[in-house]
């Protein structure tokens, strides 16, 4: 099954998750319902227990809800077994995690040509998008280095460039500037933001309140159930609370 044309790129409907059974059931997620258009830069907070986490892996299908549909790009990947799966993530998500998942022996320019080449991509084309997408990130030159020899921020950006080689539906981003310094963190940042403005959707999961408040909407997790949903002018230096914040809809 399918979604209109017109479908955003995330299209959660009544998700839960439930881990164990009997004495050790655990409830995760409990009803979550959540649309993301395409083009938004939405943040997910929510302390430890609160589902953030089981909620992240299954926006990027590392794992399947135990109720509920979840529609990726129009595509219901609810029941889809783990082959199916993991091409869907290939294909349709770019990944960005808190420790890099750089391969350490192995180059920037081949780290971020790696998920073409699962594609069966031409190497031409490899090479050719490859290139564009470190320059992108402003390491255009630095594509022979190794993780080890680059900082953590820089590390981040070939991360980055990685998840937006293969032009996916989604930027999914889990707590990205978690091992960055100030400075490395406000460049990881704008690089999101200059993503979101050519119109790439962007989701990050994080704890960090100054992180969420770059984003254009919030959601907060508690207890496995959404108690905000909030858009909001971005706060451009990544500090204190947008003013003005608008209400969403909360579900």
């Amino acid at each position: 099954m399918t979604m209109p044309a017109d479908h955003p790129v995330i299209a959660i409907r009544d998700i839960a998750k439930i881990y164990g059974e009997g004495a050790t059931e655990v409830r995760a997620l409990r009803g979550v319902s959540i649309d993301v258009a395409r083009g938004e830069y939405l943040a997910i907070m929510g302390a430890s227990g609160s589902g953030k986490s089981t909620l992240m892996h299954i926006i990027g299908c590392l794992d399947v809800a135990t109720a509920g549909r979840y529609f990726l790009d129009g595509m219901d990947v609810s029941k889809l077994d783990e082959f199916a799966l993991s091409v869907v993530r290939n294909r349709k998500i770019g990944f960005v995690f808190q420790s890099f998942n750089l391969i350490p022996r192995t180059s920037a320019f081949a780290n971020v040509e790696l998920p073409m080449v699962y594609a069966n991509v031409p190497k031409a084309e490899r090479q050719e998008r490859a290139n564009a997408a470190l320059h992108k990130v402003g390491l255009g030159g630095r594509g022979g280095a190794f993780p080890n020899q680059l900082s953590g921020g820089q590390q981040q950006r070939v991360a980055i460039a990685r998840a937006i080689v293969t032009n996916p539906a989604m930027i999914l981003a889990d707590e990205p500037t978690g091992a960055l310094d100030s400075a490395s963190t406000a460049e990881v940042l704008e690089l999101f933001e200059g993503l979101n403005r050519e119109g790439r959707t962007v989701v990050v999961i994080t704890h960090e309140p100054d992180v969420a408040a770059r984003a254009r909407r919030l959601i907060r997790l508690r207890d496995g159930v959404i108690i905000e949903d909030v858009r909001h002018a971005p706060v451009a230096a990544g500090f204190g609370v947008a003013a003005g914040a608008a209400p969403g809809t909360a579900q």
